[in-house]
């Protein structure tokens, strides 16, 4: 089962930095803090979003209708002419989806946490966010998910591969209030004290280290 930071972690993950950063014209190191914190953002809100029957069956239809993962076997093509506006539309729309009027604060947060201006951080999440669903259509058709429970471990599994005390905090910091809202606790989650491992900067800070 590859998760996220397997992915990040890969040739095809050190080709996203690079195409990101090449697109949205910002530093490979600041590309890749934004997309460490925001791919697991983003793949936690669809897990939050998808621990319904009906929102797991929304995202199983999207995943089997507009993104079967073939995004991830052309990044070469992606970014060789700059990224087309259909794919950056598409990002819009799924991060609609998954963040709804949350957005702005999810990329103010981002701002505010990698040093990027707001504007760079959207683009970033607007590429992010058809990668990340590919990433998951790829695993699911691998992983034979067919319902609900099914696609709420597999999206749990992706987000794995942390320390077992970095997995709970991450769990823990999805919805820190217990609303039920991941969103509510995005900028505590993104901008956390360094006492709690950083938040998920702390958590997957460490990710692109040199």
């Amino acid at each position: 089962m590859a998760g996220l930071l397997d992915l990040l972690n890969s040739p095809m993950g050190q080709q996203l930095i690079s195409g990101v950063a090449g697109q949205t014209n910002q530093p490979e190191d600041k590309t890749a803090n934004v997309l460490s914190m925001a791919m697991p953002l983003i793949l936690g809100a669809m897990k939050k979003n998808a621990s319904t029957p009906e929102g797991a069956q929304g995202l199983m239809s999207a995943l089997s209708s507009n993104h079967n993962g073939g995004i991830l076997d052309n990044l070469g093509g992606l970014f060789g002419g700059g990224v087309d506006d259909s794919v950056m539309s598409d990002g819009a729309g799924i991060l609609g989806h998954v963040f709804g009027n949350k957005q702005p604060q999810v990329e103010s947060a981002l701002s505010a946490k990698s040093g990027l201006d707001a504007g760079s951080v959207a683009q970033i999440l607007k590429i992010a966010a058809p990668i990340v669903m590919g990433f998951l259509a790829k695993q699911t058709a691998q992983s034979n998910v067919s319902d609900s429970t099914g696609m709420n471990a597999l999206l749990g599994s992706m987000l794995g591969g942390q320390p077992q005390e970095n997995q709970s905090l991450i769990t823990t910091l999805l919805d820190a209030d217990g609303d039920g809202s991941i969103l509510d606790d995005v900028a505590g989650m993104v901008m956390g004290s360094n006492k709690k491992q950083g938040g998920l900067g702390g958590l997957l800070g460490g990710l692109f280290g040199k």
